[in-house]
């Protein structure tokens, strides 16, 4: 018996195997939770369904979250074929190379855009749909952010903006999803080493530093983050919403 048996939840975000997006799923997976999966482009086509059929999964969908119409025919799959939906988790983002190479100062206003949409706003159009499925099933979503949206991480430019803003969204839709009992939380994961994380310059450095500074003297695994997910959409954490949860060996809370 797991603690998510008899649920259903959809994972958007997965990379490869050795993503942040894919240790959830399988901490989920591991707990009884049925999943389906999205990837936008055939190259994502070729890392997701393996490791989505690896676990059994039956549901694996394009989306690009950037286009209206096939969210929509995700979530209109999903009812189809389940009915409803119990979890979404929401580990999408993207900015251009160039808009992480240079200083924020000369964030180029399509590049701005392009980060805001794919890694802000897309919370917001899945939230959307998801809760039209999870009324009355106590639903729960959860997304990724990083410290950059609080304090200045060189490199990080405007990815930084968007996770701000992608933070006060979990605030305003927990305020939004509350009444139909559905839940949104979000966790700021320390540095991993993902696909995403190698187009940050620097990103070995961080490492470095974050291991020496963190109370527990150490980096993060993405399995750690699987667990702390795993807690957020299940009954334990029933009362919260809206919050910021950090994993992160305790950095965020250092000064000096």
């Amino acid at each position: 018996m797991g603690i998510l048996d008899g649920r259903k939840g959809i994972i958007f975000g997965v990379a490869n195997e050795r993503s942040i997006a894919w240790a959830i799923a399988r901490a989920l997976h591991e707990e009884g939770a049925e999943l389906a999966f999205t990837y936008a482009g055939e190259i994502l086509e070729k890392r997701v369904r393996p490791l989505a059929g690896s676990i059994g999964a039956k549901i694996i969908l394009p989306c690009d979250v950037t286009k209206d119409q096939e969210i929509e025919r995700v979530f209109q799959t999903l009812k189809g074929e389940w009915g409803g939906l119990d979890i979404l988790i929401h580990a999408i983002a993207y900015a251009a190379k160039e808009d992480l190479s240079q200083p924020y100062l000369q964030t180029s206003r399509e590049g701005f855009q392009l980060a805001l949409d794919v890694s802000a706003y897309s919370l917001t159009v899945l939230a959307r749909q998801a809760a039209q499925l999870m009324e009355g099933r106590s639903g729960s979503i959860v997304t990724l952010t990083y410290l950059g949206s609080e304090k200045v991480i060189p490199n990080y430019n405007v990815m930084g903006v968007a996770k701000a803003a992608l933070e006060a969204s979990v605030r305003y839709l927990a305020h939004d999803l509350g009444p139909r009992g559905v839940r949104i939380n979000a966790i700021s994961a320390g540095p991993v080493k993902t696909l995403a994380a190698a187009g940050i310059a620097g990103f070995k450095e961080m490492l470095h530093y974050s291991a020496g500074r963190a109370p527990l003297r150490r980096n993060i695994d993405a399995e750690e983050v699987g667990r702390a997910a795993l807690f957020l959409v299940s009954e334990m954490a029933s009362a919260i919403t809206g919050e910021v949860v950090h994993v992160d060996a305790g950095y965020n809370i250092m000064g000096m």
